[in-house]
């Protein structure tokens, strides 16, 4: 048995023996996806909602006065960015922030990668936002956002396992090597069960489950524009890695989504210009 494959096996075993701490989602930022779900969302009550989360909120105005979104003036309260920014942006916001509260750990090669997992979580949501925009899939652009923000946080569990697994046990030997291929490997059930813990919709337990499945649904779009916006990163070296021989148009998603050349290229760009939310 190889190193790799008995270390999944460590990973694997200590996840289902019960002893893992399993991690917490915001509920605020859960409460205001909720009320945008509604026909008439009440901006009093997502204000509301945000403004009892302190840590929550305070982090959505940093964002808000971020070179990626400032305006002329400075934005001084939760009220203040809903007007400016409008609902829909703010509770996207709500989430980018939550999710990245999720990827920090106390050891620093942990903490090294779990950043660079954040920089391609935002990447592929604001990616598989543009294409739902230019694809005019207007009812799919937030649940789209939401899918390619979680659809690799079973990589993030793992790295949380590990965190767990080493401060049990100082002297574990773990190479970036193992790491890498620990994530690889369990990364897409391990964020399916992850999700269904917390409760999520199952389109987004799906599209976790089902990103790197050769046997995928082609007529899930929210499911093709995921997987293309995964791709899109990993050629940008948007994350963990970089692979620059990837050819967009070659990807079967490309096709099914009927996008051109034209559309491809302004993914990159896109892509590109939101790496000055990665500080």
């Amino acid at each position: 048995m190889s190193k790799s494959c008995s270390f999944l096996e460590v990973i694997t075993w200590y996840i289902e023996s019960g002893n893992i701490v399993l991690p917490v989602f915001s509920s605020a930022a859960l409460r205001v996806q909720q009320e945008l779900t509604q026909k008439e969302p009440d901006i009093k009550k997502i204000e509301k909602i945000l403004a009892a989360d302190q840590s929550l909120s305070s982090q959505i105005l940093q964002m808000a006065n971020s070179a990626f979104y400032q305006g002329l003036n400075e934005v001084l309260t939760v009220k203040a960015a809903i007007i400016r920014l409008g609902m829909q942006e703010v509770g996207r916001m709500a989430l980018l922030v939550a999710m990245k509260n999720q990827f920090r750990s106390k050891d620093k090669e942990l903490n090294l990668i779990m950043k660079q997992l954040w920089q391609h979580a935002v990447g592929c949501a604001l990616g598989v936002r543009w294409l739902a925009k230019r694809l005019h899939f207007q009812e799919l652009e937030n649940h789209a956002f939401f899918a390619g923000l979680f659809h690799d946080v079973g990589k993030l569990f793992v790295l949380m396992v590990v965190d767990q697994l080493r401060e049990k046990n100082k002297e574990l030997p773990i190479t970036h090597a193992l790491l890498l291929e620990s994530m690889a490997g369990l990364h897409t059930d391990q964020g399916y069960r992850l999700m269904k813990n917390w409760n999520m919709p199952e389109e987004y337990c799906l599209v976790t489950r089902d990103h790197h499945r050769s046997d995928y649904d082609t007529k899930n779009y929210m499911l093709l524009m995921v997987r293309l916006a995964d791709t899109a990163c990993l050629k940008l070296g948007i994350g963990l890695t970089k692979d620059d021989s990837l050819v967009l148009s070659a990807r079967e998603e490309a096709h099914l989504l009927n996008l051109s050349e034209i559309d491809l290229a302004e993914l990159e760009i896109h892509l590109e210009d939101t790496t000055i939310l990665f500080g």
